[in-house]
């Protein structure tokens, strides 16, 4: 990774912050909480762990839900649970969450440290804990990063602003139904929603493993053909163009891993490894 250099006069971009390499003045770190809903300041963006990407991240990706809800459980937070639940269905094991679990799980975290109840107590299901591994920092405006991360990972958590997401003039997010797409969107929004990205390629490439899946994608006219992203929000996966998944992020984040499961017979269950 190249070396970036501090700055001051000039802020450094929140990306930057996300790559960066935190000082660690001891082992016990704290457990950061990805946001969506309020950015996370930038200062908790530039001491969290930074996700280093892996080789061989394959040409195109995509990762489907065993099961898609819109996983509503009320409240300023219900993209950041939803997008949770979402993530729990793309990755292996690939569970399930019922909606009423995650209002639970929503209500026994309250306002305490998001992070650290997905890591220790997690969406119980049937005398199981499905929890989340650490979550780090990732560089979304890195492609070979960013890539790593959801081919990995399964979902990569993003903080967006959502302001033209269900009112651009080149596409729109239909809410509870997959196969939308959208493009140029532009930034300067404030960030206020948490989506997950779960898939890569070229336009043509998404669309036909959209197809695949049995889902039809309504491409706008004008749509860039480069790389795109498969993009859950509102209980829905559709298609999102680079630029401007660009425009409108302000952080990214992964599970490493995603899922851990943990029997709540065994002895400190519900404690994530």
């Amino acid at each position: 990774m190249t070396a970036q250099m501090p700055r001051g006069a000039i802020p450094a971009p929140r990306s930057e912050l996300a790559g960066a390499e935190p000082y660690r003045p001891r082992a016990d770190a704290a457990v950061f909480v990805p946001s969506g809903p309020f950015p996370r300041p930038n200062h908790e963006l530039a001491a969290a762990t930074a996700y280093r990407a892996h080789d061989g991240a394959p040409e195109s990706f995509l990762t489907w839900p065993v099961r898609i809800s819109s996983w509503a459980v009320g409240g300023a937070y219900d993209s950041h649970w939803a997008e949770e639940a979402f993530a729990k269905a793309c990755a292996e094991p690939r569970v399930f969450v019922a909606d009423d679990v995650v209002r639970r799980a929503a209500r026994q975290c309250g306002s305490s440290n998001f992070a650290a109840f997905m890591y220790t107590h997690g969406f119980q299901v049937e005398r199981r804990s499905y929890l989340s591994g650490p979550f780090n920092s990732v560089d979304w405006t890195n492609p070979a990063v960013l890539h790593s991360a959801i081919a990995s990972g399964g979902a990569v958590k993003i903080g967006v602003a959502s302001a033209g997401l269900h009112s651009g003039p080149h596409g729109r997010v239909t809410p509870g139904t997959s196969g939308w797409a959208t493009c140029g969107l532009q930034a300067g929004e404030p960030e206020d929603h948490c989506a997950g990205l779960c898939g890569y390629g070229t336009l043509g490439v998404l669309v036909d493993l959209f197809e695949r899946r049995g889902v039809q994608v309504e491409v706008p006219p004008g749509m860039p053909t480069g790389v795109c992203y498969a993009m859950f929000t509102s209980g829905s996966i559709g298609i999102i163009d680079r630029q401007s998944l660009m425009n409108i992020t302000g952080e990214a984040w992964v599970r490493t891993p995603t899922t851990i499961v943990r029997d709540l017979d065994e002895q400190g269950a519900g404690r994530g490894a």
